[in-house]
């Protein structure tokens, strides 16, 4: 095989990774986070725009009003993971491009000036950084559980504001007991990828 990563790191982060469906009761610390971060923050995005903000949810009280806006599949699970993460996009991330994109300040209006192009670019990205959130919480040792059943306009209003749009809620944790779906079947490379 011609990849560099160590095939325990491969395992780790992509073939023996799974969504979990269960999670122990370890907590997740705040280290733990910090440390995610840090790693995950430097995946790309278009202009550097970054609008990936993360609500930690983790007092009983949030969890609560959590939960009664997810499905009803999804909410036993909600209740139960030691940390809860809201991925949402910032819809006014052009404000921080003076400060991400030094080198061309002016993208914050050439680029970014009118709201339905934010909340597109946004949710692009947004979703890129969902993604590295994800196998930062691998990369971790921890398990993560993402997922889009709820309702999004219920958890804006709990937890958001208008400049903001929830794209998917995470568990996260040590993995419990039967936490593992069967692993899904995947495209084979040429259903996949084409030479032109």
């Amino acid at each position: 095989m011609s990849l560099v990563l160590d095939p325990a790191a491969q395992d780790l982060l992509f073939r023996e990774a799974r969504t979990a469906n269960t999670f122990t009761d370890e907590p997740v610390t705040e280290e733990q986070v910090q440390a995610i971060y840090d790693l995950v923050k430097y995946g790309p995005t278009a202009f550097n725009q970054s609008p990936l903000r993360v609500v930690l949810v983790r007092s009983d009280d949030a969890r609560a009003r959590l939960v009664q806006h997810m499905a009803e599949g999804n909410q036993p699970k909600t209740s139960t993971a030691p940390l809860v993460a809201i991925l949402a996009t910032d819809n006014e991330f052009h404000e921080e491009l003076p400060a991400l994109l030094p080198h061309f300040p002016q993208a914050k209006d050439a680029f970014f000036s009118e709201r339905p192009v934010r909340e597109s670019a946004a949710a692009l990205n947004g979703a890129l950084q969902a993604a590295y959130f994800i196998i930062g919480v691998r990369a971790a040792g921890l398990a993560a559980g993402p997922m889009t059943g709820y309702d999004a306009a219920g958890i804006e209003k709990e937890f958001l504001d208008d400049d903001h749009n929830v794209l998917m809620v995470v568990n996260i944790g040590k993995p419990g007991e039967d936490a593992w779906f069967p692993r899904l079947p995947r495209l084979a490379y040429d259903e996949v990828i084409k030479t032109v």
